[in-house]
């Protein structure tokens, strides 16, 4: 499937497409793009705290208890609930419930489909002298956390 998507990508970029000459031509264009650019999505993964917690969950793979969650960073349990409550409102994590205890895990599909579509819709927009980008690197400083080394059950 890997190799179909970059037929797909190399065909798109082959095309010859105009700028738009007007602001109005512009946001005709942009038109598909406003849709999935969701400032709900974006506003739940503009806070360090959530994106660190949401990141803990992914590697974790399963459903996660708040408490388990809370271990991956140093804020209070009240907080860590309230951020997944926003990740949880912008569709981002789902939440079950089990008597006191509530479970979260992430929505791997529906995630990676909004971002599949956004990543197409915007490429769609894009005048056709920019290059799709290919290769992007990790920040050679980012910090190890616990769950970087492998170790099974980050949470």
């Amino acid at each position: 499937m890997v190799q179909v998507r970059k037929k797909r990508i190399a065909k798109k970029s082959l095309r010859i497409t105009r700028a738009p000459v007007t602001p109005q031509a512009a946001a005709a264009c942009r038109r598909p793009v406003d849709g999935l650019l969701d400032p709900v999505l974006f506003q739940a993964l503009g806070d360090p705290t959530r994106v660190q917690l949401l990141a803990c969950l992914m590697k974790c793979g399963r459903a996660c208890l708040v408490s388990e969650v809370a271990a991956c960073c140093v804020v209070d349990l009240s907080v860590v609930s309230r951020h997944l409550k926003v990740l949880a409102g912008a569709g981002i994590v789902e939440s079950s419930r089990t008597g006191r205890l509530v479970f979260y895990r992430v929505r791997y599909e529906s995630l990676a489909e909004r971002f599949r579509q956004l990543a197409s819709a915007i490429e769609e927009c894009a005048p056709s002298t920019v290059a799709p980008v290919t290769n992007v690197k990790l920040h050679a400083s980012r910090k190890k956390s616990p769950c970087d080394g492998g170790q099974s059950g980050c949470c």
